[in-house]
């Protein structure tokens, strides 16, 4: 079952003096690229939560969010009354403002809030760990469907290429003898004299450089395995790129000997095929 690296979640945690949300958004990347906001006291978890996300997600482009909202009567920070008469009484001196003015510019200067810091409760950490752990299911649960509309796309496409395929082997036989055919007709449009055993045997030479079997042997076994690969439990998006070079690879050789039209144009189809897969596995997991 392959994962997409695309997955979205979040959850909403009440506490009594305050609601917590958490909020996880991913997106593809090469490798695991975390960036995280939230509050200044719970900074110092933030390594076991990256942990805790990086174990889950493995890759991709990861924000996560953690938003606190204290409730009526609760405030975050509290106003340093000494600072902010001491800042009001310089103001009066240079200002001729009315005390409300005054003490709006007061509360504005360096150390006029302050934030109490408090070391987080265990037992409030413990149900921001466990909603986490809600939160990653959620998003590895959209990472699985948005993975099985992956995997239908890519099975459509790959059974679309050996298709072309199937059409590139009925047609070989008639590339050949039309090869065989503007080969002849080249020799006696010079009006020369040639010896026709020599010419046969550089007709099977050249034909022989023509020869495609072997990529088409390989081209469907690539196809079979990225099938089989695609239908295992884990989700292999760097095997599946691999096993896509492979294929692109025997379909690029067929098209540079195909030296007929009609076979060159069914390998411009499996190119677009193939060119839609490997834009899709960027998002594989």
């Amino acid at each position: 079952m392959i994962h997409s690296m695309t997955g979205y979640g979040k959850s909403v945690l009440e506490l009594p003096t305050k609601t917590i949300r958490l909020e996880l958004k991913s997106l593809n990347s090469k490798s695991l690229d975390l960036n995280m906001r939230m509050p200044s006291m719970y900074r110092a978890k933030e390594l076991e939560l990256r942990k805790l996300i990086g174990l889950q997600l493995g890759r991709g482009k990861v924000d996560f969010s953690l938003y606190v909202e204290f409730n009526k009567g609760e405030a975050p920070a509290k106003i340093n009354v000494e600072v902010v008469k001491s800042y009001m009484g310089q103001l009066q001196g240079i200002s001729s403002a009315a005390p409300l003015e005054l003490l709006k510019m007061a509360v504005k200067m360096p150390d006029a809030l302050t934030t109490e810091r408090e070391d987080i409760d265990p037992k409030e950490w413990k149900l921001i760990s466990s909603e986490l752990s809600v939160v990653l299911d959620r998003v590895e649960e959209y990472r699985k469907d948005e993975g099985a509309v992956l995997k239908t796309d890519f099975l459509k496409r790959i059974s679309n290429i050996d298709a072309l395929l199937k059409t590139i082997i009925d047609i070989d036989p008639e590339r050949i003898e039309h090869v065989r055919v503007r080969l002849n007709k080249g020799v006696a449009d010079l009006k020369e004299k040639v010896d026709q055993n020599r010419f046969e045997q550089e007709l099977i030479y050249y034909i022989e450089k023509l020869d495609i079997t072997e990529e088409k042997i390989r081209l469907k076994n690539h196809l079979d395995y990225f099938n089989k690969t695609l239908k295992s439990d884990d989700s292999n998006g760097k095997k599946l790129g691999f096993i896509s070079q492979e294929i692109g690879r025997e379909i690029n050789t067929i098209g540079s000997k195909a030296n007929f039209a009609p076979m060159q144009k069914l390998v411009v189809q499996m190119k677009d095929e193939l060119e839609k897969i490997k834009e899709q596995l960027l998002n594989v997991l």
